[in-house]
């Protein structure tokens, strides 16, 4: 189930699951249902009686992740080496333990020390990764009101000025973080959860991509969303002309395309009140649109909540390796 949970069902019922998810997606977000086709391929894979399953020779994807180990095996460098040599990582990401912006912007020298360390020991490309989490701009913790806190008083035109502010204030922490970075010898920068907050919290990663693109055109730069479509937080918010509110992937990848982006990571959430088989369903009916439209590399986020896998800090293999490979075969994706 999306919540973790062991659950035994037959055939029958896993194909009736594979249909609701896609046809429930479908519904919400105006794509096409898979084919019977797609849908025959992911009833293999889900009524096979194997523990684990995977791609042919040859089908393998790129492997990038959004932060790499948790300090638990050492310093943050000997992470970044697991994740290099066991775990198959083809890309690596140093983190500030806060995993935001604006708190790693205070600790800039000491992250370049580590980053510096970490590339003397590394092979693999090796970037850094935050959210840019425009939360962390309101008060009691940064300069601009709440506005979680304005909304359901009716101060929407405060809410929105707050929001605007803090759009400001992350894309020059974002772009002085890429800058101090790129001087540390990064090949990547990473914005992960973008849209946390909202439209506000997008429009702030494009913006910071924009700059960071222009300052530094070699610069790999990856994205991966905070859900499956925009929450209007805001609302009136708009980036090269299209209102940021309500977008689906299909429409976030192409801003983020334009923005500059070098990897678009759309995450699709799981409803762990719902199987795995219809949660990966659902989420390649999502997806599909994207990743045959992306004029950019596409890494579907595939985790502990999104993707299709089930919500759990340590999801299971069986369900991780399915919902893994059927995205592969089924959205032909460029990696996960």
């Amino acid at each position: 189930m999306g919540d973790g949970a062991l659950v035994e069902m037959t055939p029958a019922e896993i194909r009736a699951d594979l249909e609701a998810g896609t046809e429930a997606a479908a519904k919400r977000s105006k794509s096409p249902v898979l084919t019977d086709a797609e849908l025959d391929h992911l009833s293999e894979i889900f009524c096979s009686n194997s523990r684990f399953t995977g791609v042919d020779i040859g089908d393998e994807v790129v492997l990038s992740f959004d932060g790499c180990g948790s300090q638990d095996l050492g310093t943050r460098v000997n992470d970044l080496q697991y994740y290099e040599q066991y775990l198959c990582a083809d890309s690596l990401e140093l983190y500030h333990h806060d995993y935001s912006y604006k708190p790693a912007k205070a600790v800039m020298p000491f992250e370049q020390v580590v980053m510096r360390q970490a590339q003397f020991v590394t092979t693999a490309p090796l970037g850094y990764g935050a959210m840019p989490d425009l939360g962390l701009y309101t008060v009691p913790d940064g300069p601009v009101p709440n506005w979680s806190q304005l909304l359901p008083l009716g101060r929407i035109d405060e809410s929105r000025a707050a929001q605007e502010e803090a759009v400001e204030l992350a894309v020059a922490d974002i772009v002085f973080v890429t800058d101090e970075m790129v001087e540390a010898g990064i090949e990547f920068i990473d914005l992960d959860t973008a849209g946390a907050a909202g439209d506000a919290d997008f429009l702030a990663a494009l913006r910071a991509i924009e700059r960071i693109r222009a300052r530094h055109p070699d610069l790999g730069i990856q994205i991966g969303m905070a859900g499956e479509f925009v929450l209007g937080m805001h609302g009136e918010l708009e980036y090269d002309g299209v209102r940021l509110a309500g977008l689906w992937p299909l429409d976030q990848a192409r801003l983020a395309a334009k923005a500059g982006v070098t990897i678009f990571g759309p995450a699709i959430n799981t409803n762990t009140g719902k199987s795995i088989a219809w949660n990966v369903a659902r989420t390649l009916t999502i997806a599909k649109p994207c990743c045959e439209a992306s004029t950019v590399p596409v890494h579907l986020n595939g985790g502990m909540g999104v993707g299709g896998v089930p919500m759990h800090v340590c999801p299971a293999g069986d369900a991780t390796c399915r919902a893994s490979r059927a995205a592969v075969e089924i959205l032909r994706l460029d990696g996960l």
